[in-house]
């Protein structure tokens, strides 16, 4: 269950959030003074493990990085014979310590969205290429890309799970790819080709209160021009998606709709407003059979070697790029357990900033895992674990979040227990009494 913090009367917020971070060993002058200097999170924590439910592990430690650097690792150790896990994504967002709640004991961030400092443009689906929610496919893949799946109630991982299969529309089949991918050669008869929010560029512009500020421009955020080309916007609705607009030519708004599918000359005639699309397979997979499922980040190896280009467009500045240190989410299913960990940093604080994508390939391998096995499933400051601690719902990880001002009166708000909205994420749940 979640159980915010009681505010005293008479305190304002800042005092309410500084007294909760004094309370964890993390002091600072005021809320304001970590927009600029976050080294009071610079703190090694002690070696602890705590037993969240049966089957359930959680633990900390500190690990010395090279430059005089450190990072904490928590890990959150699942049986998956005792405990279940299931991707969980939803477009309006959530706060993790929202998802510890009845019989679920834990939730972890992941994987990745779009994610900007724009409210006015977002994407109508912000998980970037494959999300299925409740045996339908939300988000199709626009590049091969691994993948985390709950099929026919079984928590599997594909290393590589190819952006392909097939669809109706209007009750007519069609193969599709992702845009990303090389266009199957020749193409069949009525073939389509995916493009989503993962087609999106993020830029960076200077901003004079935050530092920065990530956004999209909207007049580029489209799909390429084509005349023969045929984009059709695929939305949600009530009955199911259907498609909602059709763009001769191409230059689709990639954000209005969940995704588009793109038909070549001759178009199909049964492409018209209204005409309901089902997804039926994932490669060959029967969407029907899969409960929930989510693209995953690079492997450990990938992002060590720099093999990040399915990713790094849509993320703006990648947190893999060589010697860049970012908090990171890691995953690694071996067998009937699987294991997370966050490497937890904060980017205003120099000697603890998380680790570069060559250290976690190191741990990694350190502990015992195939770097090739173990995958992002976070690459930045949204790294948390949420976790049942007693009767509150508590949270480990990227303690630093501050709520940026969303006004010219308005000042930074600490955030660090819920962090940043996400779109997605991994929720256990156990059957036993915790």
């Amino acid at each position: 269950m979640n159980f915010p913090l009681a505010p005293v009367a008479g305190d304002r917020p800042d005092l309410v959030a500084l007294a909760e971070l004094s309370a964890r060993g993390i002091h600072a002058p005021s809320v304001s003074s970590l927009a600029r200097d976050q080294s009071p999170f610079a703190r090694p924590t002690p070696a602890w493990t705590r037993t969240v439910a049966p089957g359930v592990l959680l633990t900390a430690r500190t690990v010395d990085l090279a430059d005089g650097c450190f990072t904490n690792a928590y890990t959150l150790t699942v049986d998956l014979d005792r405990a279940r896990v299931r991707p969980v994504s939803a477009p309006a967002g959530f706060h993790l310590r929202r998802l510890v709640t009845g019989r679920s004991v834990a939730a972890v961030s992941g994987a990745f969205a779009y994610i900007s400092d724009d409210p006015a443009y977002q994407p109508a689906e912000p998980c970037l290429d494959l999300a299925v929610r409740d045996h339908h496919a939300a988000a199709l893949p626009t590049i091969t890309k691994p993948a985390l799946l709950l099929h026919r109630g079984r928590l599997q991982l594909r290393r590589s799970l190819a952006a392909a299969g097939t669809l109706t529309i209007d009750g007519r089949t069609h193969t599709w790819s992702g845009s990303k991918d090389p266009r199957p050669a020749p193409a069949p008869p009525g073939h389509l080709t995916v493009f989503g929010a993962a087609n999106c560029r993020i830029r960076y512009r200077d901003d004079p209160r935050t530092g920065f500020r990530r956004d999209t421009d909207p007049a580029t955020n489209t799909t390429p021009h084509d005349p023969a080309a045929l984009d059709c916007t695929v939305t949600p609705t009530p009955d199911g998606p259907r498609i909602s607009a059709l763009h001769p030519g191409g230059g689709a708004d990639l954000f209005t709709g969940a995704y588009i599918l793109r038909a070549h000359r001759p178009w199909p005639a049964h492409l018209t407003p209204g005409a309901p699309v089902h997804v039926t397979t994932l490669v060959t997979l029967p969407v029907a059979d899969m409960d929930s499922a989510l693209s995953l980040g690079p492997s450990a190896a990938d992002a060590a070697d720099g093999s990040t280009a399915a990713w790094d467009q849509s993320l703006g500045t990648s947190p893999f790029r060589p010697g860049a240190r970012h908090a990171r989410t890691l995953l690694a299913l071996d067998g009937r357990h699987l294991t997370l960990t966050v490497l937890d940093g904060a980017p205003l604080a120099p000697t603890f900033q998380g680790t570069t994508a060559q250290e976690s390939a190191q741990l990694v391998e350190r502990a015992g895992h195939d770097p090739a096995a173990v995958f992002h499933l976070d690459g930045g400051q949204t790294s948390k674990i949420a976790y049942r601690h007693g009767r509150r719902a508590d949270a480990v990880g990227s303690l630093h979040y501050l709520r940026w001002p969303r006004g010219e009166h308005e000042t930074f708000r600490w955030q660090g227990l819920d962090g940043r909205p996400l779109h997605s994420a991994l929720q256990i749940t156990t059957e036993e009494p915790s």
